[in-house]
């Protein structure tokens, strides 16, 4: 089980964070959060730095963007490959005290509540306190994460069940993150809140180089650092494993993920 809160953890995370991450829509959905020209931006839990820097693009010449990540290898690769004049990177947890980084206009946690469960709505009221009055605050997961697959054998469906119930226990894992976003911003008393829903994930056919890779690295990290037993296999995860890249690189297959995007600003 992994011990640091982040049950992907692996040295390849920043790599994989960076592969599924398309700057298309990253910049799409900031722009109907509101994102504009010389805005101050705090991309909190920032991974690979892409999305940061994409954030970046839209906040012009005179705006700047904040990256924080409380992982030192992923601070390392952002710093690596997009550093630029008015991005920053930075080494912190966003469950600690964020004021010394000053007052932000637009803040934004994408895919990162999941991992916080029973403390997300702690998580938003904490970065609460650095984003200026007026200020805008997106929040983007997804919903029935990596559970909706159409075709897979009985026993893997089952196997999945039953590693889902566990990270939801052990690691804290919120695989229904994305329904709860709006409620954490109406109860927050924010406003202008609106919400929509896309796939995420939808994959048919043949699986593509990013997809394969993406949901390759899930299982051998995440299911492997589960603690899941695997009890529908006599050869446990590695059986488990053989069963999920097969099934899942069949042309057959059908898999989609809803992700939920949600917007609102701070009145005080």
């Amino acid at each position: 089980m992994c011990t640091n809160g982040y049950i992907m953890e692996s040295d390849e995370e920043a790599r994989r964070l960076d592969l599924k991450t398309d700057p298309a829509t990253i910049e799409k959905h900031a722009s109907w959060a509101g994102l504009k020209t010389g805005m101050r931006v705090a991309d909190l839990g920032c991974g690979s730095g892409k999305t940061t820097f994409h954030l970046n693009k839209l906040t012009g010449a005179t705006g700047e963007t904040i990256g924080i990540d409380k992982s030192e290898q992923r601070i390392e690769f952002a710093e690596m490959h997009y550093t630029g004049k008015s991005i920053k990177f930075e080494l912190a947890d966003i469950r600690s005290d964020l004021t010394s980084y000053g007052k932000f206009d637009f803040i934004w946690v994408r895919f990162v509540l999941e991992y916080y469960g029973t403390t997300a709505f702690d998580i938003i009221q904490n970065i609460s306190q650095v984003l200026k009055p007026g200020g805008i605050m997106c929040l983007i997961d997804l919903d029935y994460n990596c559970l909706t697959h159409y075709g897979l054998p009985e026993r893997l469906e089952s196997a999945i069940v039953g590693l889902r119930r566990t990270v939801e226990q052990k690691a804290d894992f919120d695989p229904f993150a994305g329904r709860k976003l709006y409620s954490y911003l109406y109860d927050m008393e924010y406003v202008d809140l609106d919400v929509k829903v896309e796939a995420h994930h939808l994959i048919f056919g043949e699986l593509s180089e990013v997809d394969k890779f993406n949901w390759t690295k899930k299982v051998e990290v995440g299911a492997k650092l589960s603690g899941y037993t695997f009890d529908e296999y006599d050869g446990g995860y590695d059986e488990f494993y053989e069963d999920f890249r097969k099934g899942f690189s069949h042309p057959r297959r059908f898999t989609y993920t809803p992700v939920i995007v949600c917007r609102g600003k701070k009145l005080s």
